[in-house]
């Protein structure tokens, strides 16, 4: 199975159109196209939306490895919005790896590279083998 079999098995980020670009060993990128579908009452991003964004690329990162992990904690800072018409990248880089637990930054930008929210991630690694080939 390839990396990117694995995480088309995330239904949930799929069906909200999550589309992983890169990964690697710790790292994940993955983009989202901002729709109508996508707003909140306000006609901004729904901050669930840039949520599952970053924490799609933090499984994807966190699960390069090729042992199950989930996340246990997220820290989320929302800094400015976005419209339909964007596109979100949510880029993850592993900040310390453990037997148990590894903890992850995850950036999330539109396309002209502003920063529009942070991620501080840490995952609990299940000592459960997945099939990954990056």
């Amino acid at each position: 199975m390839k990396a990117v079999d694995f995480f088309n098995n995330d239904r949930y980020a799929k069906m909200t159109g999550i589309e992983l670009v890169d990964i690697s060993k710790g790292y994940a990128k993955a983009q989202l196209h901002i729709g109508e579908m996508h707003m909140n009452a306000g006609n901004t991003t729904q901050g669930g939306v840039i949520f599952t964004l970053a924490d799609f690329v933090l499984a994807a990162a966190s699960n390069s490895h090729g042992r199950l992990a989930f996340t246990i904690t997220g820290s989320v800072n929302f800094l400015q919005g976005s419209k339909p018409g964007d596109t979100l990248f949510a880029e993850a880089r592993e900040r310390f790896l453990h037997k148990r637990l590894a903890n992850y930054q995850v950036d999330v930008t539109n396309q002209k590279g502003e920063l529009i929210a942070t991620l501080e991630g840490m995952v609990y690694r299940k000592e459960v083998e997945i099939d990954i080939q990056l």
